[in-house]
């Protein structure tokens, strides 16, 4: 979604002050306002708002220099005097604003929905906002393919057992030195919170009978030893109305603009209805992409 903003033409920033500036490359500056400006092109969707994190806006603001340089690099070589540059130019630019305009009729109104219009989508999907029962997990692994009979494997589950027997151990200490999980094992195991679906059948199955802080006996998998600890399980749970309102909201905002965008292009059709050439159409063949031009 950030890659759909890029395609706008860019201009180069005057000079500010450092404290505008948000990123710069070679002699080129982006400032804040120019960066905010094109954050807001996003749109208002759940999806858009979602991937605003740190780390995307991080890449949005070096694909937006990244692009300035080549644009400079562009002009420079005069790329866009070329007749089939210029006309690509022109048919983005034309499709922008065609497409710029269909979401301004489509858009709707600031104030929906209403109040009662999202407790009703609310009611009627319920069932669709249930989180499922999800649990807090650890692991040691430790790395024995199907059919494989390692005695060095077989002495360090032993190890790690005995180590996990003795009084007061440290289940993280023994994940972070042991564990054959790259992942997780820095973490001293931890695998954060794993929804049911997500966690394979035969540890699923093991996890009823654990207690708090419980770990479990071994598990053999085809990759391995799972050694799990439950650190917190959490019941299937619904949302109220509330802590879902801005993601409810923006999914019923994106449904009723696509809604009304597909109205509005039938009511333009039936005025305008297209007339097609089916002699002169039979030619556009003759310099299709599959039949180079000579």
């Amino acid at each position: 979604m950030l890659a759909k903003s890029l395609t706008i033409s860019l201009f180069l920033a005057a000079s500010v002050t450092a404290a505008e500036i948000v990123g710069k490359i070679a002699d080129i500056e982006l400032t804040t306002e120019d960066a905010k400006a094109l954050v807001s092109t996003l749109g208002e969707s759940a999806e858009a708002h979602t991937d605003l994190n740190p780390e995307a806006l991080d890449r949005f603001v070096r694909a937006l220099l990244v692009q300035r340089l080549v644009l400079r690099e562009a002009e420079a070589a005069k790329h866009g005097d070329s007749p089939a540059v210029a006309a690509q130019i022109l048919r983005a630019q034309q499709a922008a604003l065609a497409e710029s305009y269909l979401q301004s009729v489509s858009s709707p109104q600031a104030n929906y929905p209403s109040e009662t219009e999202l407790s009703e989508a609310y009611e009627n999907n319920k069932a669709a906002f249930l989180v499922p029962k999800s649990w807090h997990l650890a692991q040691i692994f430790i790395s024995s393919p199907t059919g494989s009979k390692d005695e060095e494997t077989e002495n360090r589950l032993e190890s790690v057992l005995k180590q996990l027997a003795e009084p007061n151990a440290d289940f993280a200490s023994i994940a972070r030195v042991s564990s054959d999980d790259r992942s997780s094992s820095p973490n001293g195991g931890d695998l954060g919170w794993l929804q049911e679906n997500m966690i394979q059948p035969a540890i699923r199955e093991a996890l009823p009978s654990l207690k708090l802080n419980g770990i479990s006996k071994p598990i053999r998998l085809d990759d391995g030893y799972h050694i799990i600890r439950l650190i917190d399980a959490k019941e299937a749970s619904t949302p109220t109305v509330d802590q879902i309102r801005p993601q409810l909201k923006a999914r019923l905002r994106a449904q009723k603009a696509q809604q009304n965008r597909q109205e509005w292009l039938t009511a333009l059709l039936e005025k305008n209805p297209p007339a097609i050439n089916g002699i002169e159409l039979l030619k556009l063949k003759e310099t299709s992409p599959d039949k180079p031009t000579p």
